[in-house]
């Protein structure tokens, strides 16, 4: 009998681990684990701005040296003025030429498109505890497939267990993104682009040029009524 439910199990297991060859539509999966730096505050903006002027600069020197313009959107939003501004100044301080009028110097453009997404997005973290041994030696420890695992390390009078959790952004994952595009060009070509993508926080949305609806507004229904009948 027993020998009968382990077979029954095996070949459970065995039709239960056999994927179809063919299906009418990919299977959805999961990326990579990676991470998405959130902005929340004015200095994050700098940052970023800087590290696209430094890879911005790094296509332009592939090509003869000329001035830059920084194409300033037309009601751009304080998140489009600070990131013109600081630009400004992470190309000046590449060594480049930056132009206050257009003639003859090359255009920069800048684009920033924001996507938002469900409310209600997965909010991923660190599932670890922390522990404490002896002589203020603290543990990670994880529960992983039923099984408690020990972290790797131990660190000493240090609570690693904020230390390791401290690259996160705290609040739940934000409902709206940004994407940035920097363009150099002249009347022909691109000479360099670049672009990056950013949590923001959902409370800022404002900042970075994004209306929200009047509820007002939502709840307005426009009816149609047929007269019947003599007037």
């Amino acid at each position: 009998m027993a020998l009968k439910t382990a077979m029954a199990l095996a070949a459970g297991i065995l039709l239960a681990g056999c994927a179809s060859h063919y299906t009418p539509t990919p299977l959805p999966a999961n990326f990579a684990t990676t991470k998405q730096a959130k902005l929340q505050a004015a200095y994050h903006w700098g940052v970023i701005s800087d590290n696209i002027a430094k890879g911005v600069a790094l296509e332009l020197r592939k090509s003869p040296p000329r001035p830059v313009y920084i194409d300033e959107p037309k009601d751009a939003s304080p998140f489009q003025r600070a990131l013109a501004t600081q630009l400004t100044t992470s190309l000046l301080n590449e060594g480049y030429v930056v132009s206050r009028t257009p003639a003859g110097s090359l255009k920069v453009e800048l684009d920033v498109q924001a996507v938002t997404f469900s409310a209600d997005r997965p909010q991923y973290r660190y599932h670890g505890e922390k522990s404490m041994l002896a002589g203020g030696v603290w543990v990670l420890s994880e529960i992983h497939m039923g099984a408690a695992l020990n972290a790797v390390t131990a660190v000493g009078a240090i609570d690693s267990h904020q230390w390791f959790n401290s690259q996160f952004a705290p609040g739940d994952t934000p409902k709206t993104e940004i994407i940035v595009t920097v363009s150099v060009s002249d009347q022909y070509r691109y000479l360099a682009r670049n672009t990056s993508a950013y949590y923001v926080a959902d409370t800022d949305r404002a900042l970075y040029g994004i209306v929200e609806p009047n509820a007002d507004d939502a709840t307005k229904v426009s009816r149609t009524f047929q007269v019947r009948g003599d007037i």
